[in-house]
């Protein structure tokens, strides 16, 4: 037989009872019928041998199961059970041949391949002719009454209800009207049904939820050819929209989708070659599984090596793609489609799990994609608003107002972005993305800040340390009563404009009071450090400072002129002079003075190092009594000492010794003028009496 998609047949079960795999899948394709849906129906016949089988089918259905199979090259055996397409009718409609019922080629095994085809008819079937001679009606012994006993017994204990239709077709029709034939068939069934043993679950089954009975008569095809030939043309009519509501098929149930017939077929007839309990609803669920898995596979495998995926995937590395959720989204519901339309007829529930799993699938496939093109737009939403931010703020922007609107309009292209990326069939959540990506900004922005402030605190304690240094130096060089508080009120007055200053900068950074009163307060604190530590460094140098005074106020007279020492200066009162001035600078540099606490340095070290006679200040010994002889100043804590009392006694013996050479150079130099003046009076003298002898004043 040809192959054309109308006029093709094979082997389904071969007489030695192999299903042929190889055979039924290449005549499916031949005959497309995967793309069929529900929308086919299968019919089988069955019936005595030479009962005229194959000449109703060949005239019904346009068959012609005595041509060569199609797909196994070899010539028709009446062994098994053989399948063809019906010519020329829709739905498509499938035709299986079985063999006859009472053969004797099979001897003693005749009546077990006839009982399980005859089942396997049943399961497979919408509709099943069953061919039998018009004198057999009525008879207790009649051809198929055996077989329709076993095959109803069997078929409540394998099966649940599908309502096949049983469509007896009774051949040679003799003169007796079909009216008087119908009602004695049907009253024939409904015997052998009632005498079944029925398991429990169908004890009160009536035929009717199993089997639709319809009964039609044809007459001889020897005798009254052309009239058999128009009684089979009407009948034909009726296999036309079979599985439509009202037709022959249109109450069939539990009907297994076009492209797992194979699969299904190929199981039912191994379940009833070991005689296993079958239920349908279970069958059905069973070939849903593995043609629903099958498809669910085979589109992912197609979405897996889809080229516009695989660029995607490829381009997502590198960077954002623009459209990436919309395009993944199209690939996504191609696939999904693409299985919806192939598993559209299999059973709901199996259907939509499996869509559930390859949608899983899909989603653990595509997610690393996913992943990457979020971490592409968190790493560009950074870089973008580090940019902004950075422009914002030189152009001269509040730094506060620049950082809102930035990481404002910052968040919205990410937001724009993560809507971009979203695919429609993923229910995925990019919070965890967005919060990361504020997380960076906010870093961004309070490292910058912090940056910021630091410039400005910099940038304020060098005007501070500028403003303090040098002139702190020169008051505490001049040393006098009045050195601290001019100290005091420089202080004040630079820390002041100093913080005036910072807190206006601040102030557009959006920084809370408590920072804001920490960073003042810390300009303060420097401020007094500065102070605090050119005291202390002055300190240091004091020694080599109240020499230097000395040295000017004992070297020099009022009008800062050099003193000659001529005999008439009072050395030990200019000594004196010079050794206070020198000590009040000592008094000065021992402490911090900037709380304006009043202390009594200047009083104590006068007492004790000044206004004691000379006998006493050298041979009196340092004692509890001494008031110099302490490591600490009375009202004056040793945080603001800068040089202890015992320092200081320490410091003026140094300086003592150190300036008694000067003194010394002082007296020998008056002694030495006042010799001089004389040695030069006498020699003056003389020359006048010299002059005055020779009575000549003209020198003079």
């Amino acid at each position: 037989m040809g192959m054309s998609d109308d006029n093709c047949s094979t082997q389904l079960i071969d007489g030695d009872g192999a299903f042929n795999v190889s055979g039924v899948d290449n005549f499916v394709k031949a005959v497309k019928l995967g793309e069929c849906g529900l929308s086919y129906a299968v019919v089988s016949i069955m019936g005595p041998q030479s009962s005229g089988k194959s000449t109703l089918l060949n005239h019904l259905f346009g068959t012609n199961f005595r041509e060569m199979d199609a797909f196994r090259g070899r010539s028709q055996t009446t062994k098994g059970i053989w399948l063809a397409k019906c010519a020329g009718i829709e739905p498509c409609t499938l035709v299986m041949d079985l063999e006859g019922t009472d053969g004797r080629e099979r001897g003693e095994d005749d009546t077990a391949f006839e009982k399980q085809s005859a089942l396997f008819a049943l399961a497979v079937s919408d509709v099943v002719l069953i061919n039998m001679w018009c004198h057999d009606i009525g008879r207790e012994q009649a051809a198929n009454k055996p077989l329709l006993k076993t095959v109803f017994q069997v078929m409540m204990r394998l099966f649940s209800p599908r309502r096949t239709t049983l469509l007896f077709v009774i051949r040679d029709k003799t003169r007796t009207p079909m009216e008087n034939l119908e009602p004695l068939l049907r009253e024939d069934i409904q015997k052998i049904w009632d005498t079944v043993p029925k398991p429990q679950a169908h004890k009160e089954t009536p035929l009717s939820e199993f089997f639709n009975v319809e009964v039609t008569a044809l007459s001889s095809y020897e005798e009254k050819e052309d009239l058999f030939k128009e009684q089979v043309a009407t009948l034909r009519q009726r296999f036309f929209h079979s599985i439509a509501p009202g037709g022959l098929a249109g109450d069939r149930r539990g009907v297994v989708p076009a492209s797992g017939f194979s699969f299904s077929a190929q199981q039912i007839w191994e379940v009833i070659k070991e005689n296993r309990d079958l239920d349908l609803p279970a069958h059905k669920v069973m070939v849903a599984t593995v043609r629903c898995e099958e498809i669910a596979n085979e589109k992912f495998v197609l979405l897996a090596e889809n080229e516009d995926w695989r660029h995607l995937e490829e381009a997502v590395q590198s960077g954002p793609v623009s459209g990436f959720g919309k395009k993944l989204s199209s690939i996504f519901h191609t696939c999904l489609s693409e299985y919806d339309a192939e598993a559209v007829f299999f059973d709901e529930g199996v259907r939509n799990a499996k869509r559930q799993i390859l949608e899983t699938k899909i989603l653990q496939l595509i997610q690393p994609a996913y992943q990457s093109m979020l971490a592409h737009l968190r790493s560009r939403t950074l870089d973008d608003f580090k940019e902004a931010f950075d422009k914002a703020l030189i152009s001269g922007k509040q730094f506060a107002l620049a950082a809102h609107d930035c990481s404002k309009h910052s968040m919205s292209v990410f937001e724009e972005g993560c809507a971009d990326a979203t695919i429609e069939q993923a229910n995925w959540d990019p919070s965890k993305v967005r919060d990361k990506v504020r997380r960076d900004i906010d870093a961004h922005i309070a490292a910058v800040r912090a940056s910021k402030l630091s410039e400005l605190n910099s940038l304020y304690e060098g005007k501070l340390n500028k403003a303090l240094s040098e002139p702190v130096e020169a008051l505490l060089d001049a040393a006098s009563d009045n050195t601290w508080p001019a100290i005091r009120n420089l202080l004040q007055r630079e820390t002041e404009s100093a913080v005036s200053g910072l807190s206006k900068d601040i102030s557009g950074f959006d920084i809370d009071q408590k920072t804001t009163n920490e960073m003042l307060a810390s300009l303060e604190n420097y401020a007094r450090s500065v102070v605090e530590a050119k005291a202390k460094e002055e300190a240091g140098r004091v020694l080599i400072r109240m020499k230097d005074r000395f040295s000017t106020l004992f070297s020099h007279d009022s009008d800062s002129m050099p003193r000659i020492w001529t005999g008439k200066e009072d050395i030990r009162a200019i000594t004196k002079t010079a050794r206070s001035a020198s000590l009040k600078l000592l008094s000065v540099m021992a402490a911090v003075r900037l709380d304006d606490d009043s202390d009594n340095i200047a009083n104590t070290l006068s007492l004790a190092l000044v206004d004691t006679t000379s006998t006493s200040s050298t041979n009196r010994s340092i004692t509890s009594f001494d008031p110099l002889a302490s490591s600490t100043w009375e009202e004056v804590p040793p945080t603001k000492t800068l040089i202890t009392p015992v320092q200081c006694k320490n410091l003026w013996r140094q300086f003592k010794t150190e300036t008694e050479y000067s003194v010394s150079q002082a007296i020998a130099a008056q002694a030495c003028f006042e010799h001089c003046y004389l040695d030069r009076f006498v020699l003056v003298f003389s020359n006048l009496r010299i002059l005055h002898k020779h009575d000549s004043l003209f020198f003079l």
